[in-house]
């Protein structure tokens, strides 16, 4: 059975969502503070978190934080009833997966849940080797060969994920949506200069290259051959 962590400090709220929940087939885990949220978080590894931005003892954000921090990758969807674009932006970049502003349709939350768990999970490995690179997800460090690669938060984050999906095509879309957490694609060339900065790293002179620009298309991180 599916477990969902719900945090929530509205009493009535969390009892609703609790009950609508159940019947719907999920087994539902309480917590009505930001602490026992992170806790349980922690301790019970649900499948999926509902978390409320605004909570006692420690907000939603702070949650999601951590546990971002500690390599903690379950879905997370937030709600709020802050829905200005800012608010959004900063929930989705602090590491939510999705954003629900207050009020809302139940119906709208289960199928957002539902969305969510239908995501692929990502490789749970501490160490992803794709030829002689290899990134080390504990210890935030890169390597190709016997050269360290010094990167910045973005570029790890990005290059990660083009790890966990080598071979792969990531459209410039796909990377928006996944390393920067945008829902919606804007007209900007923030792909294009992170990836000029990361492929200068990885592919030094003399390097075969792995990092490839499909024209028109997106990317590729492939060994050499």
């Amino acid at each position: 059975m599916t477990k969902i962590l719900l945090i929530e400090d509205d009493v009535e709220t969390a009892e609703e969502l609790a009950a609508e929940l159940t019947q719907r087939g999920f087994e539902v885990e309480h917590a009505a503070s930001g602490i026992e949220g992170l806790d349980k978080a922690r301790s019970i590894k649900p499948d999926l978190m509902v978390v409320d931005r605004m909570l006692p003892g420690m907000d939603g954000l702070t949650i999601v934080e951590a546990l971002r921090n500690d390599q903690i990758r379950t879905p997370v969807l937030i709600l709020s009833a802050l829905g200005a674009v800012d608010d959004r932006v900063r929930g989705l970049r602090i590491g939510g997966d999705d954003y629900l502003t207050k009020p809302f349709a139940i119906v709208e939350l289960v199928a957002r849940i539902e969305a969510l768990l239908r995501r692929p999970i990502e490789t749970r490995e501490t160490m992803l080797r794709v030829g002689p690179l290899e990134l080390d997800l504990i210890e935030r460090t890169a390597r190709r060969g016997e050269r360290e690669i010094e990167l910045l938060p973005r570029e790890f984050r990005l290059l990660e994920y083009m790890m966990q999906r080598n071979e792969q095509l990531l459209t410039r879309a796909m990377l928006l949506e996944e390393v920067w957490n945008y829902k919606f694609v804007p007209d900007t060339n923030l792909v294009d200069v992170h990836m000029g900065r990361l492929r200068h790293k990885v592919d030094t002179p003399g390097d075969p290259p792995m990092i490839h620009n499909v024209r028109g298309a997106g990317f590729i991180l492939r060994a050499p051959s």
